[in-house]
């Protein structure tokens, strides 16, 4: 037997001394030659003003080198087919681990992609059902809405001294309702869109986009024989209905051409309603989404299953009613459950669903659409992948992931980023709200400012040194706002009468106008169901939402704001040139990108990747037009300054242009006075959206604005420039409802709704309406509670 010593343990070894990941000389898009040191296995919070650099170094940088490190490891077959991502401008980058990214990106907008796919938690359910479900259908794919149930039969030749043929059959059970496909929605088209029944052909009945008439779409129609052309459809046959509405493909001569005749409605489902409506001309999405009704599959009842699956139950509940229960009620359900053969499976589906309980979702149901939920929601959803994750040692990047989160939410939060810390993973967070900022181990400030202001290092080191250093975040870190001590007077009120969206239970409510109105509550208990499906958009509603805005990725904020119009004659005209010269979507563009500025390689099995122009060097433009200046300046400059350069450049001098400079001031009063006049609007965080979007209705003739959660990615020093903001549209006769969070927000409100009292079914009542001292001094629900305490009441 070995015999102990009482000598010293040995020196670490040196492997235990890599617990540090070293940035040296960072320069990835605003960067200023960055150096950092990031402590492994600790929870790091990267803060600073937006657009300061903190995706830039996070995601950008450290991220991005890890994923690109990690595809070497695969053999060079596979890399084969996979895109070769650029190294990031750094000098020293080591001490990496594997980078997993949690961020806001929306999940896939397929119907078939729900809450329960997209985590573990679906196939679980699926596996438990083969094995406990009465009567057994089949295996797990049975009870599968993405599996079609298959029946073939064929032959197998087998060569074995003389061939023999021998019968084989194959089938696979699968769950997805036939009537659907399993997407839970048929489509309907509203004919009234299609054509007007009181007028013959010739008159232009059919009022489809490119269906005009003398078009080859029309003569189709109107030369085909089937009918008279000069006859009102209304007064048409059964068969000439038919003919003109549903008549399968037939080949005819039209004109002396050999043409396919087909029915209008299958000619408009092939031709429109199967490309992605994202893709269309604006023209035709239009159309589209006026012409064509989504209504509950009556098959399934929306449920995506077949009978068969549907009518498989464990203790009365079939996997239809368990995806459609609050996740809290079916972990609850399956808490209830025992069979030995499914013991472990038991234990693992209780682990999943509990952890969306732990994470604010458990309002959430397995069967709602992955396309439904918010960037916060989307976030936290995968999330729950890995909180069961055996791997440790990994870098788990996030994206702002208290959004969407009300203060009582965040402590929860806070304690899941704190577990995944203490299971031995380095926690990088962007983030702004302090109650996050207070849990780190280890706080990296960017800026001083924005944009070309900002990417440097302002400071490194613990939280208590940052709240006693001089940085605009340490200065703001405290702030805490005021109770208005008056509030404006309504002049008038919004009637809201038996609002039952979702989990809403029949709620009546008057939101004044004129004021500022913050609708608050817990994540999930109706605060957008309230706002979004009550109030009506129509005439004077401009709803400003974080959606991503309709467009190509060509598109910039210079294209959308409309800014780009004077900008091009204003160059046309010191130039004595055309204003189409100055266009990437016209004459002037590269002809080897098409104005892109990239070159797009779209792979089959993974992301595209873009590599910039080599001709242009992502310039977008031609040679020619960048002879042409203004101000000193060709349009590839003028479109790669930020919004608060380019309001100096057009506000005065040679280049000065009023119009530009109105749409220049809009931006920054939203707080974008960083962003490139030319960055892709595909490369924006959903609350830079949403306050572009703001930027451009400001112009409008709206008269109530409906904000979404505007502190989205806003500065703590930034959140009061967007209070005078709200302040100055509703000083001008606007009436604003923001849905929103935020205390200083709430307590800058004229009026507050509050919702709840919980989440899901737990919620959809009003709690509380009134002014914002009144809920502060009655403490009656849980906003009044945290905002007593942020206002120090």
């Amino acid at each position: 037997m070995a015999e102990k010593t009482d000598a010293q343990s040995p020196a670490p070894h040196v492997a235990d001394s890599h617990d540090l990941i070293r940035v040296h000389g960072a320069r990835e898009n605003n960067l200023k030659d960055v150096s950092v040191e990031i402590p492994k296995r600790r929870l790091t919070v990267f803060t600073g003003v937006s657009g300061s650099g903190k995706s830039s170094l996070v995601f950008d940088t450290i991220a991005a080198e890890s994923r690109r490190l990690i595809n070497e490891t695969y053999s060079a077959f596979v890399q084969g087919f996979m895109p070769t991502p650029a190294r990031p401008e750094v000098d020293v980058l080591d001490g990496l681990t594997t980078a997993i990214i949690v961020d806001q990106q929306r999940m896939g907008a397929d119907p078939r992609s729900t809450v329960g796919t997209a985590t573990d938690a679906n196939a679980m359910l699926r596996i438990l059902f083969s094995r406990l479900g009465e009567p057994h259908i089949g295996p797990p794919s049975a009870y599968a809405f993405n599996v079609p149930s298959v029946r073939a039969s064929g032959a197998i030749t087998v060569e074995r001294g003389n061939s023999k043929a021998v019968k084989a059959t194959f089938t696979r059970t699968g769950g997805m309702c036939t009537h659907c496909e399993g997407r839970g929605t048929v489509t309907d088209l509203d004919l009234t869109q299609l054509f007007d029944d009181s007028k013959s052909l010739n008159e232009g009945a059919i009022t489809v986009p490119g269906y005009k008439g003398g078009g080859w779409n029309h003569r189709l129609y109107s030369e085909s024989g089937f009918y008279d052309p000069d006859k009102p459809i209304g007064k048409f046959t059964e068969q000439e209905r038919h003919d003109f509405l549903h008549r399968e493909p037939t080949r005819m001569k039209i004109a002396g051409i050999n043409m396919t005749y087909e029915g209008l409605i299958p000619r408009i489902r092939k031709s429109m309603l199967a490309k992605d409506k994202e893709a269309m001309q604006p023209h035709i999405r239009e159309f589209v989404e006026r012409a064509v009704t989504f209504t509950t599959c009556p098959g399934c009842d929306g449920t995506r299953l077949g009978e068969g699956a549907r009518s498989s139950k464990i203790k009365g509940i079939s996997i239809a009613d368990a995806c459609a229960m609050e996740i809290r009620d079916l972990a609850e359900w399956v808490g209830g459950l025992s069979h030995p053969s499914a013991a472990p499976l038991l234990t693992a589906l209780r682990q999943t669903l509990d952890s969306f309980t732990e994470i604010g979702l458990g309002y959430l149901s397995l069967d709602r659409p992955a396309g439904t939920l918010s960037g916060g929601e989307a976030q936290r959803v995968k999330m729950v992948r890995h909180l069961g994750s055996s791997l440790t040692d990994v870098t788990y990047v996030f994206d702002e992931p208290t959004i969407g989160l009300h203060p009582h939410d965040i402590q929860r939060m806070n304690d899941l980023l704190l577990r995944l810390r203490d299971k031995g993973n380095t926690v990088l967070v962007v983030e702004h709200k302090p109650e996050t900022i207070a849990i780190a181990d280890h706080v990296v400030d960017l800026g001083p400012g924005a944009g070309a202001g900002g990417g440097s290092v302002c400071f490194e080191g613990t939280v208590e040194e940052l709240r006693a250093g001089t940085t605009v975040t340490g200065r703001h870190l405290d702030d805490r706002a005021r109770l208005k001590d008056t509030v404006r007077k309504p002049t008038g009120t919004l009637e809201i009468r038996g609002a039952s969206a979702n989990n809403l239970r029949d709620v009546d409510v008057d939101i004044p106008l004129g004021v500022m109105v913050v609708v608050t509550g817990v994540a999930g208990s109706g605060k957008s169901s309230l706002v979004h499906g009550s109030i009506p958009a129509g005439a004077g509603v401009v709803s400003v939402d974080q959606s991503p805005i309709k467009g190509s990725r060509r598109s910039n904020p210079a294209t959308y704001t409309g800014l780009l119009e004077p900008v091009r004659k204003a160059f046309a005209k010191a130039n004595g040139v055309k204003p189409a010269l100055f266009s990437a979507n016209s004459e002037g563009a590269c002809p080897t990108c098409n104005g892109a500025g990239v070159v797009y390689l779209d792979l089959a099995v993974m992301a595209g990747v873009a590599a910039p122009c080599e001709d242009c060097e992502g310039k977008r433009f031609q040679p020619s037009v960048l002879e042409y200046r203004l101000g000193g300046k060709d349009i590839s400059e003028v479109l790669a300054m930020p919004v608060a350069e380019a309001r100096e450049f057009f506000g005065a001098g040679e280049a000065r242009t009023p119009a530009a400079r109105a749409v220049l001031d809009r931006l920054a009063d939203v707080g974008l006075g960083y962003l490139t006049l030319g960055q892709p609007l595909t490369t924006l965080s959903g609350g830079e959206r949403q306050r572009l979007k703001l930027a451009v209705h400001m112009a409008g003739k709206g008269g109530v604005y409906v904000l979404d959660e505007p502190t989205t990615g806003l500065h703590l020093a930034d959140v009061e420039q967007l209070l005078g903001l709200l302040d100055r549209l509703v000083d001008s006769g606007k009436s604003v409802i923001v849905i929103e969070h935020h205390q200083a927000v709430m307590a800058h409100a004229d009026w507050i709704v509050d919702l709840g009292p919980g989440a899901g079914h737990d919620g959809g009542r009003i709690v509380f309406e009134g002014t914002p001292a009144d809920l502060v001094a009655a403490r009656s629900t849980l906003t009044g509670e945290h905002l007593a305490a942020y206002v120090g009441a």
